[in-house]
């Protein structure tokens, strides 16, 4: 290697690492520019067949305010309203005070104030609000500025998304043909966890969500939106919150909706991911259950929450590629020594 090439790879090196440093805080926020991007590329293209790329993109932008945005903010809304309740709830009024004091003393022969121990937790838990109220009102304005970046990147990711792509092509040291098959591959995966493990996952958190507010389980929409995110873990899934659910539904007195809730948990909720994923997936690279769970685990622990997604994607790319490897392997070593 001479000194130039050596020059330059170690300044590609730094600008890559300082570039890393600009992406890194607001790395969720892109991936989520990334995902929206792929998704509504079909309709991008399609859009550009009647205008330009720039009110196409424009247009789908403003779709995704208003289709994914706002229903999320409203979401997020009615989750964190149930889990204040929750909080709220936590003084249950079926048991007083008094009562479980008299218990304690009973039991134990030891006298206590739970009043003032509550009292004196409610003044510690409001100096902590105090004294955290700055770090969540820097974190809201974090959010705020990752949304805007993830429309602004989503908007030219829409936009110039053919010239990017174009751009990664020349700059791939691969034969055409092998560059095909290599998105192909990649396209399979996408579809295969965008579709097969995502969108079931939609399904059965809202399955189960129906069989909650059905029989009547406090702040549904709060359990419903833990278990959407829980069914993307095969095998875990939904259960964590159906099952203790069938059991409060039993300790307050409820047999007959605690029995319905379990049956239909079991039926609709388990055996529709055996029944939808054959149909939906069947024309879609599968991947194993192991690696779903490897990668989203994996992921949420590397890029937190856009990992739960992004974890299986990448570990199936790895697959994809190192198929694509292993089927031009020769014909590469061939064209490298001029065969």
């Amino acid at each position: 290697m001479n000194i130039s090439k050596g020059f330059l790879l170690a300044l590609v090196a730094v600008l890559a690492f300082l570039s890393w440093l600009l992406i890194a805080p607001f790395l969720q926020y892109a991936l989520i520019a990334v995902l929206l991007a792929y998704i509504l590329r079909p309709l991008q293209r399609r859009l550009e067949q009647r205008t330009s790329p720039t009110i196409a993109a424009m247009a789908l932008v403003l779709l995704t305010i208003t289709g994914f945005v706002i229903p999320l903010a409203i979401v997020l809304t009615v989750v964190i309203q149930d889990a204040t309740r929750i909080v709220e709830n936590l003084n249950t009024d079926s048991v007083s005070l008094t009562e479980v004091e008299s218990f304690i003393q009973e039991q134990t022969g030891v006298s206590v104030d739970l009043m003032s121990s509550l009292m004196d937790a409610a003044r510690q838990g409001g100096q902590m609000v105090l004294e955290q109220s700055t770090a969540w009102l820097s974190a809201l304005t974090h959010a705020l500025i990752g949304f805007g970046l993830a429309l602004f990147l989503l908007y030219y990711l829409l936009k110039d998304g053919n010239n990017l792509i174009g751009w990664i092509r020349k700059r791939t040291p691969l034969p055409d043909d092998v560059q095909d098959d290599l998105y192909e591959e990649l396209d399979e995966v996408m579809q295969a966890v965008l579709i097969g493990h995502v969108l079931i996952a939609l399904v059965q958190g809202l399955l189960a969500g129906i069989g909650l507010i059905a029989t009547g389980i406090p702040n549904a929409a709060f359990w419903t939106v833990i278990m959407v995110v829980l069914a993307l873990i095969p095998i875990i899934g939904t259960f964590l919150v159906w099952g203790p659910a069938v059991v409060f539904l039993l300790a307050t007195g409820e047999p007959l909706l605690a029995v319905g809730l379990f049956v239909y948990s079991t039926v609709i909720v388990g055996l529709s991911d055996d029944y939808l994923r054959p149909v939906v997936v069947d024309r879609y690279a599968e991947l194993n259950p192991a690696v779903i769970i490897v990668g989203v685990l994996g992921g949420a622990y590397a890029f937190g929450f856009m990992g739960l997604f992004f974890g299986p994607v990448i570990l199936g790319a790895l697959r994809a590629t190192l198929t694509v490897f292993h089927d031009n392997y020769e014909r590469l070593e061939r064209e490298r020594f001029g065969g």
